[in-house]
Formats: structure tokens, sequence, C-alpha cells
């Protein structure tokens, strides 16, 4: 089945090998690559040498952290570089076509753009869910090699329920991504496991939230071992630096700091939720399952100005589909959310 999805020239690609490819065995002179041989001063050794291409150390890391074997695993430039690799490999451009459900994160919406592949939008009903009969008429009558479902959603906070999830999946005659950038704070929600039962299946996790690594920039895309094996053959050779490497497998030996971490922004977000619920000019504080909350104003571009006026920043989603009136508010620190409180009660 995936075969036949691929697109004709990724079938019959054949992948840049660089020389740490094509070697085996253990080398101690390497004249291969013309790196440099010497690092500057006061940087971190072997920062001149090319990373492994496959990243084995931080693939190991990440098996054993999520439990799915490393053939299952790939590790791209955030999640973003995932999603635009799954749109060069399925799509034809200018005929292919792709599946999301605003309001939902931007970048399926560019990378849609810029890979020239047309967009069918199935609009979240009010509460924010898949309006599953939407989806049949749009499903059937548009063929999509891809469907892309947030969830926890981006910028609403809540969740689709598994069944609505498994429809969708079992129904696709393309590839489903589940994008669970925010899974780490309702691990009871991740359909990572399933990813053994439905070959069109790809579930997309990152380490920039829960794991407190936006600035690494590290993603991963979760499959069969024949979607993640052409997505390996098609990425850049060298996607991933080193810093951001060892940053990972540091950060993936520390689980119960995050863990520790996850439960105060949920405490925290339990918080905040109350407090601007109880502000008499705040609308509707929608319920989230991760680190952001939907807040509803009736007057939101004078609430956005006058927190961006104090250096206070949140994201004004009130263009999107159903989030007219609304800003986006990451949970912060306990010192950041009470600033933000402060500001709110002198407006």
């Amino acid at each position: 089945m995936i075969e036949n999805l691929l697109r004709p020239n990724i079938r019959s690609l054949k992948p840049y090998s660089s020389a740490r490819d094509e070697f085996e065995g253990e080398g101690s002179v390497w004249l291969d690559a013309n790196e440099n041989p010497e690092a500057p001063p006061g940087l971190m050794p072997g920062i001149n040498r090319y990373p492994s291409p496959l990243q084995p150390d931080l693939r190991n890391q990440i098996s054993r952290a999520k439990g799915i074997d490393s053939d299952r695993i790939f590790i791209g430039n955030g999640s973003d570089e995932a999603v635009d690799l799954l749109f060069r490999i399925f799509c034809m451009p200018g005929k292919d076509k792709a599946m999301v459900f605003p309001p939902t994160y931007g970048m399926y919406g560019v990378c849609s753009a810029v890979n020239d592949v047309l967009v069918i939008e199935s609009l979240l009903d009010e509460h924010f869910s898949i309006n599953l009969n939407d989806f049949e008429e749009k499903n059937k009558a548009g063929s999509p090699k891809l469907t892309f479902i947030c969830n926890p959603n981006n910028p609403t906070g809540n969740v689709q329920s598994p069944e609505m999830i498994r429809q969708i999946i079992e129904e696709s005659k393309g590839i489903v991504v589940v994008d669970e950038a925010y899974v780490d704070f309702c691990p009871e929600q991740s359909v990572l496991p399933w990813i053994d039962l439905y070959p069109n299946l790809v579930v997309l996790q990152t380490l920039s939230k829960a794991w407190g690594l936006a600035g690494a920039r590290i993603g991963m895309a979760f499959s069969s071992p024949e979607i993640i094996q052409v997505m390996n053959r098609v990425k850049f050779p060298y996607n991933i630096g080193k810093p951001s490497i060892e940053a990972a497998i540091i950060a993936l030996t520390q689980t119960p700091v995050i863990r520790q971490r996850v439960e105060e922004i949920i405490e925290q977000r339990g918080l905040l939720s109350e407090c601007l619920s109880k502000f008499p000019f705040v609308e509707e504080v929608f319920p989230s399952s991760a680190n952001f909350l939907l807040v509803k104003f009736p007057e939101s571009d004078k609430i956005y100005q006058y927190l961006t006026g104090k250096g206070i920043i949140v994201r004004d989603r009130s263009t999107q589909p159903g989030c007219a009136g609304c800003l986006r508010i990451t949970i912060g620190s306990e010192t950041e959310n009470q600033t933000l409180i402060n500001a709110l009660k002198n407006f």
C-alpha cells in the first residue's frame, strides 16, 4: 500500500550517500568529509566533525524512552521537517491534496502551499471537535494523500476522541498524520501504539514543549519501517546538529525531572484558568489538555495591545476559524503567570 502512495520519483530516488554511510568499522583518522581537523577554541569537542547522518545514539535513547523500535523512528529538525518531508514524499505538486481541520497548526497549510498541494478544509464544530460527516464527505470527494490531526489541537488545546481518530485512519486511503506535539501533557491520549496496527499512520512528537528543548529543534516521526526508511532517504544528510543531539540525549535521561515540570505546568494551567475566568472582560476560557489556554475576550485587540505594551507577549488567534476574539496564552512559570494576572488587574 505505502509503495503505491509514494511519488514515482521518490520510489526511484537514489539517496545521497556520505562516506559515513558507506564506512563500516572503527576509524581513527578522518579524511573523508573535508572537515577542519580542529574545533574552534572553547567549543564542545567534536563540533568540527559532521554528526552521524541517522543519529543512532539519539534514536536508541528515544527508543528506550518511548518503547518503540528504532527502525520506526525518524528524527527531524523540529516536527516541521517531518511535515514537509511527508508532502515531498507522498504529494505530487499541482495534483494531490491534503486535508486539515481548522483552526489548527498553521505549518500544515504553509507546507501545502510550498509544495503546491491543494488543501481541503474540514472545519471543527463549535466544540472544536471534528465533524465526522463533513470529513467523510470531503474525504470521499477529495481523496487526500495526507490528513493532519493535531491532538491536542493547536490553538484550541482540546483532544479528539480515540474513536474519531481511529475511524479517520480506517477510512483514509492516504496517510494520516497525528501530530502529538503536546501529548506529554496528556500521555493517555497518545495513539503511538497504533503504528503497529495501521501502516498508513504517522505520529509526530517533539522535544520542544514538555522536554524544554525548543532551541534544539528535535522533532520525531513514528511510523512503519517502510515510511521511516523513505523519510531518511529524502532528508538532508546531516539534518540534526551535534549540540542538539547531545542536548536531547541528556534530556531523555532526566524523565523524572521532566514529569515533575509537566505536573507543575498542569497545576499552573488550572490556577491561571481559574484566575482568568474571574475577570469581567473574559468571555470564555476553553478547556485545555496542552500547555496553553485559548481565551476569548469581547475586545481581544485591546487586550493584546495592552499586554504587548507591558512587554507580555501572547498569540493573537482571532483570525482563525471559530476563534474570533481569542488569544492563546502559554502557561509560563508561576512568576510569569502572576505577572500576567497583575497586568490584567490593572487593565
